[in-house]
């Protein structure tokens, strides 16, 4: 929050910050008056400070558009609850929105039958996917930072993309519980972790072991707790694979100590959205209400393949996190609910505010069991996807119930 009194611009409160699952509280935001942009504070973060460069502190001033040119919410939400009332197989994209703005799009995609999938669709299947085949053993960060005595990292230090991880399971680099797991010579991570998995389980490797995966495999067995964390993000093509291996690992220790894994993924709303569709529906994204009842295709269902195949008619493209590149969609009527610079020259765009920082909210954390609220730290007058996607649902509703009559 700004300490609007002080005049100080400095954050009085414990910010939580919206741009990583971490959802980590324990620094502010400086927001002073003429500053180009807000200010990461008590923290030197990466991810945190370039989506907090993305906002001035001063109100947003963008307005909704229509074809580029300025128009009313009015007209705005009338223009697009036109185009989704004429479409006949819409798609809606992107989803980066709070809990409150994911369930508002759910009846609103129920509403016209539309196909849900994330800007992260394709590395939140595969973990998606491995839950569906095979089930998990999962873990929370507090459990982590109290219990665990050995955190392997798959793939790679996640401090590049999460940067507060380790800090957050209070691990520093050189802690000796921390390992990390990267293919040997000549090996993928297909191979690595696969093997890994084999000699965790007892069974004979063709050739031996590597010595640094023998060792680990030594290090797992001996551990009271462990946690093999791993990023969907960096996970090749039919990634579920090496999530589907580590679930082995430690479905196998877990039958004579403790062990969880930990997926690092979900930001930007993907993971909210992903588990509010998830408890409303029953299915997770790549899902829809159509006329054979609520279908689920992780794959048929992609956005790329869609708009690749020319198989949807218009296209709904959320994202109030930050400004993302839309998706190439030539001839598609479209509608964007997004952060003011993705202001685009053709269909609809309705400038939102952002959860964590001119509006409140609440996202799931990283580890999928805890809801963190987010508080705003400046004015805002734009409104919430919720907001608009509530009033576009009415207004989709008229239309239909018009022509009907």
């Amino acid at each position: 929050m700004t300490d609007s009194d002080s005049g100080s611009g400095v954050g009085a409160a414990p910010w939580t910050c919206p741009f990583c699952p971490l959802l980590c509280d324990t620094f502010g935001v400086t927001a002073a008056a003429g500053a180009p942009s807000l200010a990461l504070q008590g923290s030197d973060c990466r991810r945190a400070g370039a989506g907090l460069a993305q906002f001035t502190p001063q109100p947003a001033a963008a307005s909704p558009q229509r074809d580029g040119q300025a128009c009313s919410l009015e007209a705005a939400i009338d223009a697009a609850a036109a185009i989704l009332a004429a479409s006949r197989q819409p798609l809606f994209g992107g989803l980066g929105t709070d809990v409150a703005g994911a369930r508002a799009l759910y009846p609103l995609a129920c509403e016209t039958g539309a196909i849900c999938d994330s800007a992260q669709g394709d590395v939140l299947m595969h973990g998606v996917r491995a839950l569906q085949d095979r089930g998990r053993f999962s873990t929370t960060l507090a459990e982590v930072h109290e219990r665990a005595d050995l955190v392997v990292c798959v793939g790679a230090d996640p401090s590049e993309r999460y940067p507060l991880f380790l800090e957050r399971c209070g691990i520093a680099p050189a802690d000796p519980r921390l390992a990390i797991l990267v293919p040997a010579e000549g090996q993928d991570l297909f191979d690595t972790v696969a093997l890994l998995a084999a000699a965790v389980e007892g069974r004979a490797v063709q050739g031996g072991l590597p010595p640094a995966l023998a060792a680990l495999c030594e290090r797992l067995h001996a551990a009271r707790y462990a946690v093999l964390v791993y990023e969907t993000g960096r996970l090749p093509a039919h990634g579920a694979l090496i999530i589907e291996a580590i679930n082995r690992v430690v479905a196998t220790l877990n039958r004579r100590t403790r062990a969880a894994a930990l997926a690092l993924a979900g930001g930007e709303g993907a993971s909210a959205v992903n588990d509010v569709f998830t408890w409303l529906s029953g299915l997770p994204l790549r899902s829809r209400a159509g006329p054979a009842g609520l279908e689920h295709e992780p794959l048929r269902f992609g956005a790329p393949r869609l708009l690749a195949d020319h198989a949807v008619d218009a296209v709904l493209w959320v994202s109030s996190f930050v400004a993302q590149p839309l998706p190439a969609a030539p001839g598609l009527p479209r509608i964007v609910l997004g952060h003011p610079a993705m202001a685009t020259d053709d269909g609809v765009f309705i400038p939102v505010s952002t959860p964590g920082i001119g509006s409140a909210g609440h996202l799931f954390r990283v580890d999928g069991l805890v809801v963190v609220p987010l508080r705003p730290v400046v004015a805002d007058p734009l409104p919430t996807v919720a907001e608009v996607v509530q009033r576009l649902t009415v207004a989709v509703r008229a239309r239909r119930q018009g022509v009907a009559a």
